[in-house]
């Protein structure tokens, strides 16, 4: 009986030990608690509206491919996602948006004609990507700016803000690095950044959530406001949420995504896998994960019917794009406005990241109702979409067929604007 009680033991520790590595090795410590702690999202009564928000570090250049294979990836989203997206709709008629997160250090111009192109149709919109390394303020000032208005007046991209004359974007941060947030203080350097985007004009960061990365922050599965902390890097590893009849504090929001743990598919029979809402081949978007994001009740402090769900992938992959434009995400948003728009206990809203931010910043005045009604609640479209959004005829019906393609074997019709 000694023996079998010491054997329990030993096979308890190793057990504790396994999970313990588990945890280390993937640096789950830093967000884990938080995440336990975190209350369930109080119950709502009526329709809950859901806000889901795609958002791409859209590299096409990533693994130094040549300009050749660069293109192929650019012209598969700007044909294939035009083909995915004239099928779907929301409550509110939109397509599925996307939110691209252009590399400033990846910059062509031909590249982004194209996708300019696809959001001025009414797809999505371009936001700001950067991956730097050892950088100092006075270079990252003068990057973002350049870069900026490079977008703003030969793409159309980025809203200028009429009172400051600042061209408004959001940002992601490549390598997940914001605010010098990696331990080893790669692909960053600037301990202040927090307080440079808010003066160059940025509305919302959208990096998070990171995990498995180090740069993970403690705070989860919320909207808050971050402020710099001088001198220290991670400034914003924690902050205030945003809530209704709140004021903006500090120096930048942040939208994060849905982080946890996903008990289904367990490793080795036991230990859970991260859950961080990012979406490829590898981890494609089944019905269970999406069930999973909007579980999360990521909202706006005391507007819990309005739920935010932020997803990421990195689309110019060719290992993912067959999930990312193909049968899984057809599935995805088959899911999404089967179960998620039914007008009774849940009503669906494409988004991009601008009209997530501004959807959040109306319920922080207190707008309460349809939030669709609130996409440009703050800041408005884009010059490319507010030049061509006045013009569309009309959305199609999801499916429908162009009278004159019906010879051609019926191809899906998309709505048209006038140039």
């Amino acid at each position: 009986m000694l023996y079998l009680a010491l054997a329990f033991l030993l096979l308890m520790g190793a057990a504790i030990a396994l999970l313990a590595w588990a945890i280390r090795a993937r640096h789950m410590q830093i967000w884990l608690g938080s995440y336990l702690r975190r209350r369930r999202p109080p119950e709502v009564n009526g329709p809950v509206h859901v806000m889901f928000c795609f958002v791409d570090h859209f590299e096409p250049a990533w693994g130094r491919v040549d300009l050749a294979t660069q293109r192929r990836r650019v012209d598969r989203w700007c044909h294939d996602y035009r083909a995915l997206a004239a099928v779907h709709r929301d409550a509110d008629g939109c397509p599925p948006q996307h939110t691209f997160f252009y590399p400033e250090e990846e910059y062509l111009e031909e590249h982004l004609d194209k996708v300019a192109a696809l959001c001025a149709d009414g797809y999505g919109e371009v936001e700001i990507h950067l991956h730097h390394d050892n950088d100092h303020a006075e270079n990252f000032v003068a990057t973002l700016k350049r870069f900026n208005e490079l977008l703003h007046a030969k793409h159309g991209a980025l809203p200028r803000d009429p009172r400051t004359g600042l061209l408004r974007f959001g940002f992601i941060h490549g390598n997940w690095s914001l605010c010098n947030s990696r331990a080893d203080g790669r692909w960053c350097g600037i301990n202040n950044e927090l307080v440079l985007l808010r003066e160059l004009g940025c509305y919302a960061d959208f990096t998070l959530p990171s995990a498995p990365s180090d740069t993970q922050t403690s705070m989860v599965n919320a909207i808050y406001y971050a402020t710099d902390k001088p001198g220290q890097p991670r400034s914003h590893d924690s902050g205030v949420p945003v809530r209704v009849g709140g004021q903006p504090s500090g120096d930048l929001m942040i939208i994060q995504g849905p982080l946890g743990l996903n008990w289904r598919e367990r490793r080795y029979g036991l230990i859970p896998r991260i859950e961080n809402a990012d979406v490829r081949r590898a981890c494609p978007p089944t019905p269970a994960r999406v069930d999973a994001w909007v579980r999360t009740g990521i909202h706006v402090e005391g507007r819990p019917e309005w739920v935010f769900v932020k997803v990421h992938t990195h689309g110019t992959q060719e290992r993912d794009m067959d999930t990312l434009l193909g049968p899984a995400m057809h599935a995805m948003h088959d899911h999404l406005e089967r179960a998620y728009n039914d007008g009774d206990r849940y009503v669906l809203h494409y988004v991009t990241a601008r009209e997530m931010y501004n959807i959040a910043k109306a319920a922080e005045a207190g707008k309460r109702g349809n939030p669709g009604e609130w996409r440009d609640f703050e800041i408005q479209p884009p010059p490319c979409l507010a030049q061509s959004l006045p013009h569309i005829s009309a959305w199609p019906a999801p499916g429908s067929v162009c009278a004159q393609d019906k010879e051609e074997g019926g191809r899906v019709c998309q709505y048209t604007t006038e140039r």
